[in-house]
């Protein structure tokens, strides 16, 4: 997943660079047109991913890792897909609309973090049950960011300023969403497995 990240991010960035310049201090446009596609196609490989890691490091019974995998995959990859007719269009109305429509797979997903999973995280052991609380609230909160960052066109800001902003937004959103999502997992799964090697797996 790494990987995907950082390939689609060079795209993001070279397409920034053939984009904008900065001319005495200010981000102006060259005439080329920037392409959210890229962080919307890595957002549509990574974000259900993100999701799933949370879900396999729990070590439900496989029936429920499957179907809270495809429900929550599912509608991470429907947000991003009803998010980005909104992205790339200059019209408020339809912005507003398609940001409408991408919140309603997120707050089905932040229902499923927080009732569906209720009793999957209180099963958990002990000594790790805290960390995946922790992952579930930093996923909830990183995570909304990103639909207020996507309303930032529509709250005066335009032109390059406005685009500046998003992809500014949106950057910081990744890092913090992904990258410190990522060490909570991992530290879930070292947390699970000494206490599997001290406990063994019938005591947790």
């Amino acid at each position: 997943m790494t990987a995907i990240a950082l390939y689609h991010y060079f795209r993001i960035l070279d397409s920034w660079d053939g984009a904008f310049v900065v001319l005495n201090g200010e981000i102006t446009q060259t005439g080329k047109a920037f392409n959210d596609a890229y962080r919307y196609v890595d957002w549509l490989l990574t974000v259900p991913l993100l999701l799933t890691e949370l879900i396999l490091v729990m070590r439900l019974t496989r029936s429920e890792t499957i179907s809270k995998t495809v429900r929550l995959g599912g509608a991470a990859a429907l947000m991003v897909v009803l998010g980005y007719p909104g992205e790339v269009s200059g019209d408020t109305t339809v912005r507003l609309i398609f940001w409408a429509a991408a919140m309603i797979p997120f707050t089905y997903i932040v229902y499923q973090l927080f009732v569906g999973l209720r009793e999957s995280i209180a099963r958990q052991p002990e000594g790790a049950r805290g960390l995946v609380n922790a992952a579930r609230w930093i996923t909830v909160l990183t995570w909304s960011f990103y639909p207020v960052v996507f309303l930032f066109p529509m709250i005066g800001l335009t032109g390059s300023t406005a685009t500046a902003a998003v992809q500014i937004g949106y950057t910081v959103a990744d890092i913090l969403a992904k990258a410190g999502f990522g060490v909570l997992i991992y530290l879930i799964a070292v947390r699970k497995s000494e206490l599997e090697t001290t406990q063994g797996p019938a005591e947790m």
